[in-house]
């Protein structure tokens, strides 16, 4: 349900809750736009520019600051207060206490059963809303972006991918 089978434990590392961190993007877009700017810095003080990451104009870094701070930090933390409740730590100290006082062990897996069932929905639901939160991040990186930039941001991102695929699977041989 989380985790594809053809997924490393390397890509698993870098992932929240069934696919990549929303946050990454933005990351990945910062990083990716300084290494750019680094390796063309001579072509920039020349008045040169090439319309990729590294001639991100100060509105567009301003919008990618603003969506990270304002809008991902407190979307990412309303989706994993989702995540984390009460019921679960609740049902396993009620069944302990069960199994203390000797109680069956029919009824404890009975109401393990109802609660895990719950339980069950309530992560499908989860795994929704993290989904859209990636899918309107990644449109909102878009749309901050000129045609081109978005071009080269989409790369970055496909070969970030395939290169975390490619060395989980080296180290996974190797263990």
């Amino acid at each position: 349900m989380h985790s594809p089978s053809w997924r490393s434990n390397l890509e698993d590392a870098f992932l929240w809750i069934g696919g990549w961190r929303p946050t990454l993007a933005i990351h990945l877009l910062y990083s990716k736009s300084g290494i750019q700017l680094d390796a063309k810095l001579g072509d920039l003080i020349r008045g040169i520019t090439t319309g990729d990451l590294s001639d991100l104009a100060p509105k567009q870094m301003e919008k990618i600051d603003d969506l990270h701070r304002k809008t991902m930090v407190e979307k990412l933390a309303k989706v994993q207060e989702t995540a984390a409740d009460r019921s679960m730590v609740e049902l396993s100290s009620a069944v302990s206490e069960m199994m203390r006082s000797g109680g069956g062990a029919g009824e404890s897996e009975e109401r393990v059963e109802e609660v895990l069932e719950v339980k069950n929905g309530e992560m499908e639901e989860l795994l929704h809303r993290a989904d859209d939160l990636r899918l309107e991040t990644l449109k909102a990186v878009i749309e901050i972006l000129t045609p081109i930039q978005a071009a080269y941001f989409l790369i970055a991102a496909a070969e970030l991918h395939l290169r975390l695929h490619e060395w989980g699977k080296k180290r996974g041989n190797k263990q």
